[in-house]
């Protein structure tokens, strides 16, 4: 039936004409999968990257059949990836950044059943202003300790009904909910993303900021050390090269016994415990 149409409603026609536009507007496409994402997630980032990155929500098939319309490097090799509800994001950003910046602006969310707790949660002594029914049972299964004042439920002391890594189950996180305390700490990564014609996977683009500063932080301390040594002067180490000259050339003169006046002090004390030990050696001998 839909196969004849020739007519789309007015936003769909629009959309469409979009996702044909905005690849040509930006140098990067990304895309993020959305079976396991949350609009709560999404609408903090849209405040955050306002003015570098453009979010466009559409369905798969008007996506593939967009993009196999555009004449640009890579873009149909993306739209074979597609599955499902996608979101687009256009930008001139890396696509390495952008993850980055994704996986740094986690949000907290409210649980639901097989999420697991991104932290140990603690349900904290209070009055939960829940009136007293079915919800005394469900605190109780959950080991969370209650008593019943002025006509509502109230915790009677600190608990800690599920511990960071384990799944929370459908009537703990209803619970939760109820108290709004929030133990899903729920961040978004790309699933692909097309820049220069070049397509990336999603383990492609993971950065882990943390080891790479460690490195370049290994490799610059090394660089210095060599630099050092190969007494190759540089503003960073110019101090360092002259500190080591000024020690060896100093080591050199009391060595040889050339006297400066940094180093007299220090001949004529290496003498002196000389001329000692010759006099201790002379004192012990005897003739044979």
């Amino acid at each position: 039936m839909h196969e004849n149409r020739t007519t789309y409603p007015k936003r769909k026609s629009q959309m469409y004409q979009q996702l044909q536009e905005l690849p040509k507007k930006y140098k990067v496409l990304a895309i993020i999968k959305m079976g396991k994402v949350r609009s709560t997630q999404i609408l903090p980032l849209r405040k955050t990257l306002a003015g570098e990155v453009e979010f466009f929500s559409i369905k798969d098939k008007v996506a593939k059949k967009a993009f196999q319309e555009l004449d640009i490097p890579g873009v149909r090799d993306i739209a074979g990836k597609l599955s499902g509800q996608c979101m687009f994001l256009f930008t001139d950003m890396s696509p390495f950044k952008l993850n980055v910046l994704l996986a740094k602006n986690k949000v907290m969310m409210a649980a639901r059943g097989g999420d697991l707790a991104s932290f140990d949660v603690v349900v904290p002594a209070k009055n939960t202003g829940i009136a007293p029914g079915p919800m005394l049972t469900e605190f109780k299964e959950a080991g969370i300790s209650t008593k019943i004042d002025q006509g509502t439920i109230w915790i009677a002391k600190d608990s800690t009904p599920v511990k960071k890594g384990e799944a929370i189950n459908e009537k703990l996180a209803s619970i939760l909910g109820k108290l709004d305390i929030k133990p899903v700490e729920a961040g978004i990564s790309l699933s692909s993303a097309l820049e220069a014609g070049l397509v990336y996977a999603e383990e492609e683009m993971i950065i882990d900021v943390e080891k790479i500063r460690e490195s370049f932080s290994q490799a610059h301390q090394e660089a210095i050390s060599l630099s050092i040594e190969a007494a190759y002067v540089t503003a960073e180490n110019i101090s360092q090269v002259l500190s080591k000259a000024s020690q060896s050339a100093r080591s050199v003169s009391v060595e040889s016994g050339f006297m400066t006046d940094e180093t007299k002090e220090q001949i004529l004390q290496k003498a002196d415990s000389q001329a000692k030990a010759v006099a201790g050696q002379a004192k012990d001998y005897t003739p044979a």
